[in-house]
């Protein structure tokens, strides 16, 4: 069986699957480009409202091919991080089903989603000083902002293992899940998916431009032109009277 990263597009989700099941879903240069190309057509998908990022069990995703990371130098490094990066740039919503372990570069991946949810197996790993490699993709400012700095330096400096419980307590993931966690994934995108999709798209822009605000009232102002952009649009208007409609009947 060929490596690949499979894709659907079905019911307003995209979802991507890391199948690379003799390396544990280890990402190579190849899987990572195809990745970052998937995420692409995701984007270009009017249709599509959200992205799920998983991996053929029974891991989530290893990190990178060792043999790919032993001789990379800065291109190399940089090309494997287009794969984990696609999803943190991603403009739709994205959400990772970590069903086994994220480890390494798949720690990044799934750090790079908007929201994580696991299943009972889910182990979170860094595991780049056990290799002798300083982290890299992001990951200490990606964990730092998830975690705070105690949780962080415990996974990073000294190799804790978070678990499927412990990442659900530590805030890094957002609920874990007994049963079936890709269609958990898609029960969590379904509000995104009925959503208009341009205000879906602002509105993750601005969580994004608000996240590194300090005053309330720069807030405010990074929120009022889009807001009034969506009070004006048809959906509003079509939306608005369903509601009335509803509500009169009661």
């Amino acid at each position: 069986m060929t490596d690949q990263i499979r894709s659907s597009h079905d019911g307003g989700v995209a979802v991507l699957t890391i199948d690379a099941p003799a390396t544990r879903n280890a990402l190579t240069l190849d899987l990572s480009a195809q990745l970052a190309a998937a995420v692409a057509r995701a984007e270009a998908d009017e249709s599509v409202h959200a992205v799920i990022i998983t991996g053929a069990p029974p891991a989530f995703c290893a990190g990178a091919d060792l043999d790919t990371l032993a001789a990379a130098k800065e291109d190399g490094l940089r090309a494997i991080y287009d794969g984990f990066l696609s999803i943190a740039r991603c403009s739709l919503p994205t959400i990772a089903a970590v069903g086994g372990a994220a480890v390494g570069a798949g720690l990044n991946l799934a750090l790079a989603a908007d929201v994580r949810i696991v299943g009972p197996r889910a182990r979170f790993v860094a595991r780049f000083l056990e290799l002798g490699v300083h982290p890299g993709g992001g990951m200490t400012w990606m964990i730092q902002r998830l975690v705070g700095p105690q949780k962080a330096a415990a996974m990073t400096l000294f190799g804790e293992v978070v678990g499927a419980e412990a990442a659900v307590e530590a805030g890094l993931a957002l609920r874990l899940v007994d049963g079936d966690l890709l269609e958990a994934a898609r029960e969590l995108a379904r509000p995104a998916v009925e959503a208009p999709r341009d205000v879906l798209l602002a509105t993750k822009r601005t969580l994004r431009h608000t996240a590194s605000l300090t005053e309330h009232s720069a807030a405010v102002d990074a929120e009022i032109e889009p807001q009034l952009a969506s009070l004006t649009a048809p959906a509003f208007a079509e939306r608005l009277g369903r509601l009335k409609a509803r509500i009169s009947g009661q």
